[in-house]
Order: structure tokens, then sequence, then C-alpha cells
């Protein structure tokens, strides 16, 4: 059942969802939030999405199999924890990179990417699992 109502409500909030989920992603380190809470809303958008159109325009839109989402995030998390091991550190250390962006001080660290790998296991995971029983119902 499509409804006009849902696909044009959906068109609506699934920009607003993405633009949270970062929000949430970049606020995570200092305040709450983080890859975690930023990945279930983001899979939050596209589970709503594949509600609204179905999973095979919501595959299409996100252009990557959740699996191989999951993979890519299991790397990222590994690499985060490798820089520390090749700086000298104990595994998960971590380790900072301070460079000046326009006149601020930026820092840049591996719990960065730590958390990068945490949102595209948690999105990968959480939309692995709903195409699988939205595919299956069908």
């Amino acid at each position: 059942m499509k409804s006009v109502i849902l696909q044009t409500a959906t068109r609506l909030l699934f920009p607003l969802l993405l633009i949270f989920s970062l929000f949430l992603f970049f606020r995570g380190h200092n305040e709450p939030g983080g890859g975690f809470i930023g990945g279930l809303v983001g899979a939050s958008a596209f589970v709503l999405f594949a509600i609204a159109f179905g999973t095979e325009v919501t595959r299409k839109l996100l252009r990557m199999d959740p699996r191989v989402m999951v993979g890519w995030g299991l790397l990222f998390a590994l690499i985060s924890g490798i820089m520390s091991m090749m700086a000298g550190d104990s595994f998960f250390t971590g380790q900072w990179v301070f460079f000046t962006l326009f006149g601020s001080e930026l820092y840049v660290g591996s719990p960065l990417i730590f958390d990068i790998g945490v949102y595209l296991v948690v999105v990968g995971f959480t939309l692995a699992v709903i195409f699988a029983l939205e595919e299956e119902d069908n």
C-alpha cells in the first residue's frame, strides 16, 4: 500500500533526519551522542524511506549493500586501533593531530575514525536486518 501522505512526509523528513544524524554524530565527543545514536537516527531515515517507497528504491538510494557498510565500519574501527599500536601505545589509545584551519586550531583523532566505524556498522546492520525482514515478507 502506497500512501501519498507518507511519501510526501518522507520527502520532507528524510534530509532532516540525515542532518540530525550527522549533528548527533559530531556532537558525541563532548556531550551525549556519537556514532551509535547517530547511526540509529541515520538508519531510521532509510527505514522510513523504505516503508514509504519500498526496499528496491531505498537500496538504489543507498548505493551500497548494508553488509558491505558493516565491513567498512569494522575496518575503520580496526584502523583506529592499529593507529595507536603504530605509534607505540596500547590498542585503542587515542591519537591526535592538531592543525590550524582558517585561524582556528582543529583536533582530529583516532576516536573520530572509530566513531565513523561505529556509525557505519550500526547503519549497515540495522538496514540489513530491516531489508531482510521486508523482503522476506514480500
